[in-house]
This record gives structure tokens, sequence and C-alpha cells, in this order.
């Protein structure tokens, strides 16, 4: 077993774990943020996309006891205060959503490249979700949600306020 300690979604966390525990089975069994979703358990749909560190990663093939030290950021800290984030609610407005399996996953990856490309274009932004997949909505919401999610946080940055 090893003690690891590490944050998620901004809050100190503590967790003994065997060695060969997942991140999403830490998130999901042991801390509740059931959010991250498993899809296929072998880091090829996304669905378990989390930020660590503010990079995408599939939780699904990192191990539990590598999240020492780091941050990690989830579908759960996104919104704050009971509001949904400038994020979630553009994936609404431009109905990216569909069954919405895959929401939360697509939602950290297009989170990380917002917060490295602030403007990004068509292109960094289907390389942000190229690993995510979607069997519903055919991708052009996503993207279009992205796109507004950037047009109204740089609008917000314009007007100070904060994201």
């Amino acid at each position: 077993m090893h003690d690891i300690r590490f944050t998620v979604n901004g809050q100190a966390e503590h967790a003994t774990v065997p060695a060969t525990l997942t991140l999403l089975d830490l998130l999901r069994d042991r801390l509740a943020l059931t959010g991250t979703k498993e899809g296929c358990g072998i880091g090829e749909c996304g669905a378990c996309t989390v930020l660590l560190d503010g990079k995408p990663i599939t939780s699904c093939l990192m191990l539990a006891v590598e999240a020492n030290g780091h941050s990690i950021e989830t579908i759960e800290g996104e919104a704050v205060g009971g509001e949904l984030s400038v994020l979630q609610q553009a994936f609404i407005d431009e109905g990216a959503t569909q069954c919405g399996f895959c929401t939360p996953g697509m939602i950290m990856s297009a989170r990380g490249v917002l917060s490295r490309t602030p403007n990004p274009s068509y292109e960094e932004i289907i390389e942000a979700i190229a690993g995510n997949l979607c069997r519903c909505t055919g991708y052009e919401a996503i993207v279009a949600a992205i796109q507004l999610a950037s047009e109204r946080l740089a609008d917000d940055a314009q007007k100070g306020r904060l994201p």
C-alpha cells in the first residue's frame, strides 16, 4: 500500500492505495467523483479525461500512486457555486451534449486547450479533442461550443470579469 497526497479540484486529499489502483478508480470509487466516466478502460475513448497539472490525461491509464504531489481537475470542479462554467454553458447552448456520456471528458480536454490557447483555431480544437470519442454529435457542435466558450471568455476578460 502507498500513501499519496494530491489535490482534486483545489482540495487537498490523502489516500492509501494499492500499487495497481488506477486514478479513475480512485476518483470514482474512493472520492465519489463519478462525473469522470469509464468508457473503454484502455485509453482509447477519452471518457475518463481529467486534467493533471492542467494537462489532459486519460485517468484509466494512470496509476493512482502517480498522482502523488499533483493537482487533478475533474468535471465536478467546472461548476462554481452551483453555476455552470462558461464552457459548460457553451456546450448546452450549442447542443453539444447529446447522450452526455463523453461530455465530461470532452469538456476537460476543451478546458486543457483553452488554458493553453485562449483563442484556439479550428485545427487546434480538433487536435485537442482527438482522443475523445463521441458517437452522437458528429463533433461539429462540440467544436462550435469550444469556439463559443473561447469567444465568451475573451469577452469576459475584456470586461474585467474572471472566468
